[in-house]
């Protein structure tokens, strides 16, 4: 009976010690944000990022609506936002884009854009909320207390490397974080560099601007590179050969060796 249920310990031992292998058993420290924050007692608040509103620039696309108490009055400016067809470029466009069309008012290399009744408005280094108050003067002369919208169609950021899901990715809202970018992709991979996440931001005169976030510390949220604009590109680094994240080599060969030492054990005592 003694023989039995030592058996049965070393038994359980080595399916333990196995699934611990299976599953990895990774240390939390790899992948866990914002580790300086206490998990319990009084936390500080964060300094927060100041939060800098985005100017227009070429090529960028705009919705642009004017709302009145008749529709029909300003349709001729409003339909320019209405859905493109497969296949079809923004306005202005000379070429058709890889990523599904987008439509508004295209920004030319002149920073103007082409208004139906409007004319042409000079938009280049404006905001989108300066720019709807520019707008919204200009369409007094038209329009009985017009209502002026504008937001970006095409405020578009990159995430790519050791994340779920990698790709570019328009967002309606221009007030953007880091860690809304690493959201939309599906956060990281258990394999990514959580310590060294790499944005490169494009500025107006065409040269790129890298900056380093470390997302195991809640300073992430006070940096001035915390809200992202247009065209941002953020790169999370895999870690080497995709093992470290996990301590996976580690824990194949505590795992392997417990293992060994048990069916040793478990031969030992049945010779006995």
């Amino acid at each position: 009976m003694r023989k039995k249920y030592l058996f049965n310990a070393c038994f359980i031992a080595l399916i333990a010690l196995l699934s611990c292998n299976l599953i990895s058993c990774s240390s939390s420290k790899k992948i866990k944000y914002f580790q300086d924050i206490p998990d319990s007692g009084q936390l500080k608040a964060i300094t927060k990022s100041e939060y800098v509103e985005p100017v227009i620039r070429v090529d960028d696309i705009l919705t642009i609506l004017i709302q009145t108490i008749d529709p029909q009055a300003t349709s001729m400016i409003n339909i320019a936002n209405a859905p493109l067809s497969g296949g079809a470029s923004p306005i202005g466009a000379s070429a058709a884009l890889s990523t599904p069309p987008v439509s508004g008012y295209l920004v030319n290399k002149e920073g103007i854009v082409q208004l139906p009744v409007l004319g042409d408005i000079k938009v280049i280094g404006y905001t989108t909320s300066q720019l709807a108050d520019t707008i919204r003067t200009l369409a007094r002369k038209y329009f009985k207390d017009p209502n002026v919208i504008v937001r970006y169609a095409n405020f578009k950021i990159s995430v790519t490397g050791e994340v779920l899901k990698p790709g570019q990715y328009i967002v309606a809202n221009e007030k953007v974080s880091i860690l809304d970018a690493i959201a939309m992709a599906g956060d990281l991979t258990i394999f990514g560099k959580r310590e060294n996440v790499l944005l490169i931001r494009e500025n107006p005169d065409g040269t790129k601007t890298p900056y380093r976030f470390n997302l195991k510390k809640s300073d992430v949220m006070s940096s001035p590179y915390y809200y992202l604009r247009q065209n941002d590109i953020v790169y999370v680094e895999p870690r080497k050969a995709k093992s470290d994240a996990t301590d996976a080599s580690q824990n194949r060969y505590i795992s392997l060796a417990g293992a060994l030492l048990s069916i040793i054990l478990v031969l030992a005592y049945r010779v006995k």
